[in-house]
């Protein structure tokens, strides 16, 4: 479904992600493991559009993207969710439903003026909103002001606002930064069950414990090249793997949970 050639991507002399290939198969969850500064995020941000790609090439479902634009990656089928949390300062329930938007077909007109076809768009999303929201245990929380959640609810909230735009592609930046084990190991009975519904996912984590519980393949990096790719187990036994980033004190693998008043 996705394939990376040879994907670069420098900032002046430095090189963030360096004639990188691999590819994520349809169906499947491929994980994207590597210490601090490996690249890991810059990759993720050349796949959605963020970032521009220095050289290689980039294809979805055999089409080029290397030059999309973000929106355009998008109405694809391609969705993401971020390291650092970007919601809206609106409700739980408004921050999903914007994730309908690609599915709007009515024009300026119809929304100024709030014709029924514009009535009928806005009704099924805010529906389709709710069933995600039940989804992902945030119905109770539904009117609440997303920012003000806990940490790990926020992260739901905006892995429900990804899955609103019914992607065929979820990339997932460290989804469970800042829960504890519980939630953790709920948000990879969750990840199993897209995967089991037909989504494919790509997936980078520090948590080694995740990684073993959804991935079928895992890609490890270390100063933007690939290190070694393969089975959980196969990259857990991996020596330059262990040396580069296993190794590490326990807290650089997992950050700490973030605690919100």
């Amino acid at each position: 479904m996705l394939e990376l050639k040879k994907v670069s991507k420098r900032f002046g002399g430095l090189a963030a992600v360096n004639d990188l290939s691999f590819s994520v198969p349809q169906g499947k969850i491929i994980g994207l493991i590597g210490p601090n500064g490996a690249g890991k995020t810059t990759l993720i941000n050349m796949i959605s559009g963020l970032d521009t790609i220095t050289d290689g090439k980039i294809s979805f479902k055999d089409r080029d993207i290397t030059h999309f634009r973000p929106h355009q990656i998008s109405h694809l089928g391609i969705a993401r969710t971020y390291q650092n949390i970007r919601l809206f300062e609106m409700s739980v329930w408004e921050n999903v439903i914007v994730g309908r938007h690609k599915a709007g077909r009515s024009g300026l007109l119809s929304t100024f003026f709030m014709l029924p076809g514009q009535r009928r768009e806005e009704r099924a999303a805010r529906e389709y909103a709710l069933a995600l929201l039940e989804r992902l245990a945030l119905t109770e929380v539904k009117t609440a002001e997303a920012t003000e959640l806990s940490y790990g609810g926020q992260r739901r909230v905006e892995i429900a606002r990804a899955l609103a735009t019914e992607p065929e592609l979820l990339l997932l930046d460290e989804p469970t930064a800042g829960m504890n084990a519980a939630e953790t190991h709920t948000i990879g009975e969750l990840i199993l069950k897209l995967r089991d519904e037909g989504l494919t996912i790509f997936v980078i984590e520090h948590d080694m414990e995740l990684i073993s519980q959804v991935c079928d393949e895992v890609v490890a990096l270390n100063f933007g090249q690939l290190i070694a790719y393969g089975s959980p187990a196969e990259i857990k036994a991996n020596p330059a793997v262990i040396e580069a980033y296993l190794g590490e004190d326990e807290e650089q693998i997992r950050p700490k949970a973030q605690v919100k008043d």
